[in-house]
């Protein structure tokens, strides 16, 4: 059974090429970046999808926000999260 003593090495690694190394081996940018762009796609499409549907049952009720305003909303959140996968494609 161990001590519960850490083991004490002579040579100990530099933190940040321990980092740099670990960053390079399980960070994959381009896949985040594809990630946030299909998402974006899917919210978009759907979103506008869900609104067509609704269309007759949000009129109906006299919202405090239209239809326009709504599908900016759907607009901006998914400019938003194409921005964000644009971002980590290139940067």
């Amino acid at each position: 059974m161990a001590s519960g003593k850490q083991p004490i090495t002579d040579n100990p690694e530099n933190l940040n090429q321990l980092l740099k190394k670990e960053q390079r081996d399980y960070d994959c940018m381009p896949c985040r970046g594809s990630a946030f762009l299909g998402l974006a796609g899917y919210s978009y499409f759907s979103g506008m999808s869900q609104l067509q549907k609704q269309r007759e049952v949000i009129l109906k009720s006299n919202p405090w926000l239209g239809m326009r305003s709504r599908k900016m909303g759907i607009t901006g959140l998914s400019l938003g999260l194409a921005w964000m996968g644009l971002y980590r494609l290139f940067a």
